[in-house]
């Protein structure tokens, strides 16, 4: 479970710091996707310091 948690939470992060570098280029809604990559990098953060706790 954690083993998972940690690699959906890696993949979020990154995720998160690649649509936030595509923002930049986009001729429209750079808002809105910028907007998601900072949803993506705080659940990756949630998930290791909120979520997880949850099932100790």
């Amino acid at each position: 479970m954690r083993v998972v948690a940690v690699i959906v939470s890696f993949v979020l992060f990154v995720g998160g710091i690649v649509i936030l570098g595509y923002a930049t280029g986009l001729p429209s809604w750079q808002g809105l996707v910028f907007f998601s990559g900072i949803l993506c990098i705080a659940l990756s953060i949630a998930i290791p310091v909120h979520i997880l706790p949850m099932f100790d």
